[in-house]
């Protein structure tokens, strides 16, 4: 079953980073069209949140099309657009990334820069293929 985590000093509100987390679990393959979402008590529960922040997570899910609710059964992961990623894609490219990271860490660089470094080669990256 899918398991919802927060970081208290991410800044991020808690119902954005649980939506974003489904999307990131659907982009990785972790989660499949037709699984079930924890229910929203078992989230405050695990969590220790207020069961609104909760509902509003699950409910910008069925905005954006991610999920939807069965009343009396859950919320379950709607059929995906785009494919997800394969495992053995996944498994390829979070090995480089590891390496990368601990060659970054190794160099000196804390937390705050490897991602300034991340964000700033993506974009960059980004911009050359559009042009």
């Amino acid at each position: 079953m899918f398991v919802f985590r927060l970081d208290t000093h991410s800044g991020v509100p808690p119902y954005l980073q649980l939506v974003q987390q489904v999307r990131q679990a659907l982009l990785l393959g972790f989660l499949q069209p037709g699984d079930r979402l924890p229910l929203i008590r078992e989230v405050v529960e695990d969590l220790a949140i207020n069961p609104n922040t909760v509902a509003k997570a699950y409910r910008q899910m069925e905005q954006e099309d991610l999920v939807t609710g069965r009343p009396g059964q859950g919320t379950f992961v709607n059929e995906q657009q785009s494919a997800a990623m394969s495992a053995s894609t996944y498994t390829s490219l979070g090995r480089g990334l590891a390496t990368w990271l601990r060659r970054a860490y190794a160099a000196g660089l804390d937390e705050q820069a490897v991602n300034a470094l991340f964000a700033s080669v993506h974009q960059q990256t980004r911009n050359e293929d559009v042009a």
